[in-house]
């Protein structure tokens, strides 16, 4: 783990592999380890740079107040950016989980000449809290399940990580991947910001956006590679969101992950790095 100083702020990094072309993996609603280990890894073995960070506000970046977040989603794409000249300048792949991914799709929107390849990975092109009406929405049934667990003590190790592993068994992720990533989450930063607080802030970036036309209507403009992968049984952003992106993206690939919910499984590690190192 280190830090690096990009667009005036410290982010939080961990590097993977040779020091070639970076493949900068952008985090989802929590920190860096929304980026499965076997991912980062089978990608390093593939003979890239992997550097995942944690976003603004959240691990080990810079943290201000998180309850009420100063900085935009267009910060973050510089923050992307940013980062990428920091580590040497050369065009890099950008990768996106969750809302990960809809950073990802600002930076290259925003900031072509800096990236190379995108990779989006279960995410959507319209922020959270809105949704086009030919996108499905959040499943409710699922979103009821999952507002209604009793919020853990976020001081507490074991309690946060029973609460993820109750959060994940809802979603269709794997309980047993979920309670260990979020007691590393907590071990990383405790009892400080939490996995829900992270979330809302995010949720305040976006519901502030400063996107006009918004980034949807720009999804053809990009002129990179671009990979979309999608879990079949995602429940949060549902399989028909990723399918829009890839028809809108010009020469996107859709790769579906049929046994897979919001979470990368260890398992689809192998294919999903190579479809992302296909692309260069």
């Amino acid at each position: 783990m280190a830090t690096v100083n990009a667009n005036q702020v410290a982010l939080g990094i961990e590097s993977f592999g040779d020091d070639d072309a970076p493949l900068v993996l952008l985090a989802g609603g929590t920190t860096m380890l929304s980026w499965p280990d076997a991912l980062c890894q089978s990608l390093a073995a593939g003979g890239r740079r992997v550097v995942r960070y944690d976003l603004r506000d959240s691990g080990e970046s810079t943290t201000a107040d998180p309850d009420a977040p100063s900085f935009t989603l267009r910060d973050l794409a510089a923050d992307a950016a940013a980062l990428v000249d920091a580590l040497g300048g050369e065009r890099a792949h950008i990768a996106g989980i969750g809302v990960g991914g809809m950073v990802a799709q600002a930076a290259v929107l925003d900031h072509p000449s800096a990236f190379s390849a995108l990779t989006l990975v279960g995410t959507r092109a319209v922020a959270p809290g809105k949704c086009d009406a030919d996108l499905p929405d959040h499943d409710g049934a699922t979103m009821k399940r999952l507002f209604t667990l009793t919020m853990p003590d976020w001081t507490d190790r074991e309690a946060v990580a029973e609460f993820a592993a109750a959060s994940a068994e809802i979603l269709g992720d794997d309980p047993v991947a979920a309670r260990a990533i979020a007691a590393r989450i907590w071990d990383r930063t405790p009892g400080t910001t939490s996995p829900i607080q992270m979330a809302n802030q995010l949720g305040m970036v976006f519901a502030k956006l400063d996107c006009k036309p918004r980034w949807r209507e720009r999804l053809p403009e990009i002129q990179v590679p671009t990979l979309v992968v999608h879990g079949r049984r995602d429940p949060f952003f549902p399989v028909g969101n990723g399918e829009a992106i890839a028809r809108e993206i010009p020469g996107a690939r859709l790769l579906i992950l049929e046994e897979a919910a919001t979470a990368i499984p260890d398992e689809a590690a192998g294919d999903v790095a190579e479809a992302m190192l296909s692309l260069g």
